[in-house]
């Protein structure tokens, strides 16, 4: 079992970061406790349960939390938790009467995790976007994109899951470990905005100090610098090169048989007449020709592999880095402990799969939970109907 082997997560179900980040959790070993809605929510057809893979190593309970029955399900659970966490907008939690002073009357250790776009407070807080909008208003997608082209989307990895679901992680279990001590909970406030605005740390001392210009593709790390940015090979595919230090950039260039000043070459004004030389070089050999040349040198070069290729490169493939659950390929927990290995405990379940076997554990009475599934207080997915008590 994962170093968190023994902690108690409530998760509030969501899309995006708040999944995220409880997958990260029941990987390491926390009991998580996923709270769905009984019917599904619009987004839900867009991504099949068996294949919703940040869904995978928690158990699945279905409430209406819009019935005062549900609500109060939902808090007898939480009385024995660690944490909760939930993604909606600022006030949809306090008017399903499940706000963090309400809950935390009810449990005053537990540490209350609040996920959104803009955060709690602000002009926006009320306003609907997603990792795009939040991204924009960091300075973070005007500074991706080719020069003299349009901003370019980094998938959803800057705002939701970089900005929001890991900071969610490391807030909650920073939280949790201060609980430990004082014995009082507290309000975590994760805005992907913030976290998003945190990663751009390293950009804003650089643009400080007079070391970035504020234009796409003219930067050390966007692109601009001939000998950190990707490069189209013979066969139409591609490698990167991130030689920044002068012995791996010696490196790449007696790889590319090409010569040039090593004592100018991170002046910016010199990249621009550098980098038709290497595409050049670049395009005389095919990418699998280029790998087997830097196998043998450091010249920080690596093949860009498509999602179908990185499972099987002979790195990934040693180390484990993807696994294959329930017959399919995903990636495998990280970071890695060495005394309590992380592990996923099992495939995404099915809506409602574990409301009987879960309210059990945490204290329910058979009967109860009977009565409860009767009643279309809570949902499970082996009753009449299935998927938690939805004909979908």
């Amino acid at each position: 079992m994962g170093p968190l082997s023994g902690f108690k997560f409530i998760e509030i179900a969501g899309l995006g970061p708040t999944q995220l980040c409880g997958m990260l959790l029941a990987d390491m070993g926390a009991e998580v406790v996923r709270i769905e809605r009984r019917e599904p929510a619009a987004l839900d057809a867009l991504f099949p349960e068996r294949y919703n893979l940040m869904n995978r190593g928690r158990r699945s309970v279905a409430i209406d939390l819009k019935r005062p029955a549900g609500i109060e399900v939902a808090l007898r659970l939480l009385e024995s938790a660690d944490a909760l966490f939930e993604g909606f907008r600022p006030g949809v939690m306090e008017r399903l009467g499940l706000g963090p002073e309400t809950c935390m009357s009810r449990n005053p250790r537990l540490v209350y995790g609040r996920m959104t776009g803009w955060g709690q407070t602000g002009p926006l807080a009320g306003k609907a976007g997603h990792d795009p909008n939040f991204i924009a208003l960091a300075g973070v997608l005007d500074s991706i994109g080719e020069r003299d082209g349009a901003p370019v989307l980094p998938l959803n990895l800057i705002g939701d899951f970089g900005g929001g679901a890991l900071y969610l992680a490391v807030g909650l279990l920073a939280a949790v470990l201060e609980a430990s001590r004082s014995g009082r909970g507290q309000v975590v406030d994760a805005a992907m905005l913030d976290g998003s605005i945190s990663l751009m740390t390293m950009i804003y001392g650089l643009l400080a100090a007079g070391s970035w210009r504020p234009r796409r593709g003219h930067n050390l790390f966007d692109g601009g610098a001939h000998f950190h940015r990707p490069y189209r090979t013979k066969d139409g595919k591609y490698v990167v090169v991130g030689a920044l230090e002068p012995r791996f950039y010696a490196a790449l260039l007696e790889a590319l048989g090409i010569e040039a000043d090593l004592e100018s070459y991170a002046r910016p004004a010199v990249w621009e007449s550098l980098r038709p030389r290497l595409e050049e070089a670049f395009l005389t050999r095919t990418r699998a020709e280029w790998c087997e040349l830097f196998e043998r040198l450091d010249a920080c070069a690596s093949p860009v592999l498509s999602l179908e290729e990185a499972p099987e490169h002979p790195h990934n493939r040693e180390r484990r880095t993807f696994v294959t659950v329930d017959g399919i390929v995903q990636p495998a927990p990280a970071p890695r402990f060495d005394r309590t290995p992380s592990e996923i405990r099992c495939p995404p379940p099915r809506r409602g799969e574990n409301t009987r076997e879960a309210l059990g554990d945490w204290g329910f009475e058979p009967a109860e939970i009977r009565r409860l599934i009767e009643s279309r207080v809570v949902g499970a997915a082996d009753e009449p109907g299935g998927r938690g008590g939805s004909e979908a």
